[in-house]
């Protein structure tokens, strides 16, 4: 059994990485000025589920699931935004 403070470890480890694999993505299509390559229909569906992922931290009280899904939903926005004004 993992202690609580390296279950918050790599809680927070997983997050982040997972966070930070979306900013070269945002960063590109930005560039671009494109994300026609993006599906928007995935883009839904994905910040659907990260949403759920944050009312489910809030529920478990686990920071670093809110933490790192409060971002990822807030990139996803930002590329479904571009898919928007980009069109």
């Amino acid at each position: 059994m993992l202690t609580p403070d390296l279950q918050w470890v790599i809680g927070a480890l997983a997050g982040t990485l997972t966070t930070l694999s979306f900013i070269p993505q945002v960063v590109r299509s930005w560039r671009r000025r494109s994300v026609d390559d993006l599906s928007t229909s995935m883009l839904i569906a994905f910040s659907i589920g990260v949403g759920l992922w944050v009312v489910y931290g809030v529920m478990a009280s686990a920071g670093p699931i809110i933490a790192a899904n409060v971002v990822t939903l807030a990139l996803a926005g930002a590329l479904l935004a571009m898919k928007w004004r980009f069109r």
